[in-house]
């Protein structure tokens, strides 16, 4: 006779199993805030004289080949029967629209510094929150309470809040840039976070509605996504040098914004589009940080508050019943 397996043996094992999976979440998670959050300092990093000096479209490209790249790699252990079974147009398809949108984002958020100034873009892009909120209501037919609709306002203040976090150690600590905004910019900033919201959402929705591993289903949006980027670095590029401009601190940058585009997939399919916004209202606090210990930079009160402002909306959303 086979010997039984002692039912205390294995709820301990399903225990440990469910533990070390909460951990890798967790890491996983941390991992997300620590990549989302290091951005525009390692931007600040590879700045010449003041500029950028590389063309911001070939790195949304090479991050977008990136991602492919670590997807296609993580299928090609798979079962080649199985998989070309589960490859097709109609599944692929999906995958077209939330590319285009992510695109037009990626570029909308870089010309858009010229229409205001950026504190204006920080306060103003948190209306990002209410769009993935009201269109992943729409979309997966999850209307939010109105607790969790108070903890998204709640997000949106610490997200103000963090426009004025840090400060050059010179300035007085009333001396601030005086806030402008153009027409088109506000047409701009409305575009931008409702193309964030619906983009998000939409992901979401796909990637939760059909029964593929989450590789192939990021193989079909980053294969949609290297196609509409490199279209838009040839239109927009005026070099034919790719790595124009680039440094080591570019190639870190490219590394991290892969992993985070990954990692946030993951979370849009196993998690919520919501968890995204909290993730992302977090990396602010690590934006601060990174800027306060590498350039002359210091805390204001502002950032404590917006501290403060998200601790209490991760609160009310996930704790509070």
């Amino acid at each position: 006779m086979l010997a039984q397996e002692d039912p205390g043996v294995l709820g301990l094992q399903a225990t440990r199993g469910r533990m070390r999976g909460r951990v890798c979440w967790a890491l996983a998670l941390l991992l997300s805030v620590l990549a989302y959050g290091s951005h525009a300092p390692l931007i600040t990093l590879c700045k010449v004289g003041g500029r950028v000096p590389f063309a911001s479209s070939s790195v949304v490209l090479l991050v977008e080949v990136a991602k492919l790249c670590a997807s296609t790699s993580h299928l090609l252990g798979w079962d080649r029967s199985a998989l070309a079974a589960a490859v097709s147009l109609h599944a692929a398809l999906p995958y077209a629209l939330p590319a285009a949108l992510y695109a037009l984002n990626n570029n909308l958020a870089v010309h858009m510094q010229s229409l205001m100034d950026p504190t204006t873009f920080q306060v103003l892009g948190n209306l990002k929150v209410v769009a993935t909120a009201v269109f992943r209501g729409l979309l997966l037919r999850q209307p939010l309470p109105p607790r969790r609709w108070m903890a998204l306002l709640l997000l949106m203040a610490a997200g103000a809040c963090h426009a004025g976090a840090v400060r050059h150690a010179q300035e007085e600590p009333l001396a601030l840039a005086r806030p402008f905004i153009t027409p088109l910019g506000l047409v701009s900033i409305t575009v931008y976070c409702s193309v964030s919201g619906l983009s998000a959402a939409y992901t979401e929705r796909v990637l939760k509605s059909q029964p593929l591993p989450l590789s192939l289903q990021n193989l079909f949006l980053y294969a949609f996504g290297v196609a509409v980027n490199l279209v838009l670095y040839l239109a927009s590029s005026s070099t034919a040098n790719l790595l124009e401009g680039y440094s080591l601190w570019v190639g870190v940058i490219i590394l991290t914004q892969a992993l985070n585009g990954l990692l946030m997939s993951a979370v849009l399919k196993y998690d919520s589009s919501i968890t995204r916004l909290f993730l992302i209202s977090c990396s602010m606090l690590v934006n601060a940080g990174l800027s306060v210990t590498l350039f002359d930079l210091e805390l204001t009160p502002f950032f404590f508050a917006a501290v403060g402002l998200i601790c209490m909306a991760i609160h009310l959303y996930y704790h509070v019943r």
